[in-house]
């Protein structure tokens, strides 16, 4: 089977796959949790806390080297540890931290305290936001924010403390501008690389269940292949067996000699596809069918009572892997159907080498059997889809005068879905 032959899949000592994705130190915040199905995330107890540590220090170091502004005092206290605060919250629901950052931040001015590290929490609140894909809602609170600056620092700044203050220059806005459009393009930034990512993984874990799907179908396709033919042989030779049995002991030996050549046969195969699904992988232990068995598939047909004449024009060439077991399955199959479906004795088997491609036909005179053959209905569905994993087609239905007729067309290209 070509797809035994395909190289070793990296398993136990093999070299380690390359990880995509972020680094490991910024995935669980970048990135996001691997499993979706995980509970809710922890409170961030430790970063918060790191924060509001970083921000209280900032805030009195601010305050020494900015003369003239309120003095921190236990309100200011507060609204510093409010605002570090509500970022617990912040992978939970980000727009209430964001939100509740600026509002805080907003009071904090409004009241004349010193600027500082408490647009920290602002910052941080909005990146989580962003991130979380609440984008208009992190733009607003930093507009908000932003719009209530400029109304403390130029226009109420009259009846708000300290008192004496005096309207802020304007080319300070134009730096805190420059801050919130900052902060904004960066999260903005990491958003869309962490979709990215979550794409990537999404692909591959699309990739890895339709690999599975189409390895299943595979497997599917070759137990129905060796089984299909080789119990129809079985069913045949029972029938005589039975018939025979008192009559003419002699052909009835020979009938169960022929049962217990395909089934031994048969239990060999499927026995080869069973190690397969065992040690992915692995080399095979025998070589996977090709046409160079077709006088077996002859021969099991001739002791199911199907005398099958074969033809061969054109140049014979060395098959693909691929192309030779999927010519040897169609044709196998195709005698199999003859067997179980039509009252014919004979078929024929024409196998033609063209440039590029091969072409099978299979024949029989009819007419159909008429009785319940006992098969699955899979066996044409089986052809076209290997068939078509080749970029080959199947042509299959009655022909004038009775009979059926099997057609195929495989191409001997190389093709992106055969495994060399």
């Amino acid at each position: 089977m070509e797809e035994q032959q395909s190289p070793r899949a990296t398993g136990r000592g093999g070299p380690p796959r390359h990880q995509e994705g972020p680094p490991p130190f910024v995935r669980r915040w970048v990135q996001g949790p691997d499993d979706e199905d995980r509970p809710g995330p922890r409170l961030p107890w430790l970063s918060t806390a790191a924060l509001t540590v970083f921000v209280l220090v900032g805030s009195h170091f601010a305050e020494h080297s900015q003369a003239g502004r309120a003095p921190l005092d236990a309100f200011a206290h507060v609204l510093l540890v409010a605002s570090c605060a509500v970022l617990l919250i912040r992978l939970r629901h980000p727009v209430v931290a964001v939100f509740a950052a600026s509002a805080a931040a907003m009071v904090y001015l409004g009241a004349g305290y010193p600027y500082g590290p408490v647009f920290l929490p602002v910052m941080v609140g909005c990146f989580t936001a962003v991130i979380a894909g609440h984008r208009r809602q992190a733009w607003g609170a930093i507009a908000m924010l932003w719009l209530g600056h400029l109304l403390v620092a130029h226009w109420l700044y009259r009846w708000l403390p300290p008192s004496g203050d005096s309207a802020a220059p304007w080319g300070q806005e134009v730096g805190i501008a420059a801050w919130a459009v900052a902060i904004v393009a960066v999260a903005e930034l990491v958003r869309v690389r962490r979709e990215q990512w979550a794409r990537e993984r999404a692909g591959r874990a699309a990739a890895a269940k339709r690999r599975a799907d189409e390895e299943r179908m595979r497997i599917a396709r070759e137990l129905h292949d060796v089984l299909a033919h080789s119990i129809s042989v079985i069913n045949v030779q029972a029938g005589v067996g039975l018939a025979l049995l008192d009559s003419d002991p002699e052909q009835a030996r020979t009938a169960l000699t022929t049962i217990k050549s395909a089934s031994k046969e048969a239990l060999g195969e499927v026995r080869q596809v069973l190690e397969t699904l065992r040690a992915p992988g692995e080399a095979p232990r025998s070589p996977a069918p090709g046409l160079e068995r077709l006088p077996e598939l002859v021969e099991q047909a001739a002791s199911a009572g199907l005398a099958v004449e074969t033809t061969t024009t054109g140049r014979p060439e060395a098959l693909p892997p691929g192309a030779d077991l999927a010519a040897f399955r169609i044709v196998q199959e195709a005698l199999t159907n003859v067997v179980r479906h039509s009252a014919a004795r004979t078929a024929r088997v024409a196998v033609g080498y063209e440039p590029g491609a091969l072409l099978l036909r299979v024949d029989d005179d009819g007419p159909p059997s008429g009785g319940d053959a006992g098969g699955s209905g899979n066996g044409l569905i089986g052809m076209r889809e290997r068939a078509a994993a080749l970029g080959g087609t199947i042509d299959a239905g009655p022909v004038a005068g009775g009979g059926f007729r099997v057609t195929a067309r495989l191409p001997l290209a190389a093709h992106p879905k055969e495994t060399p």
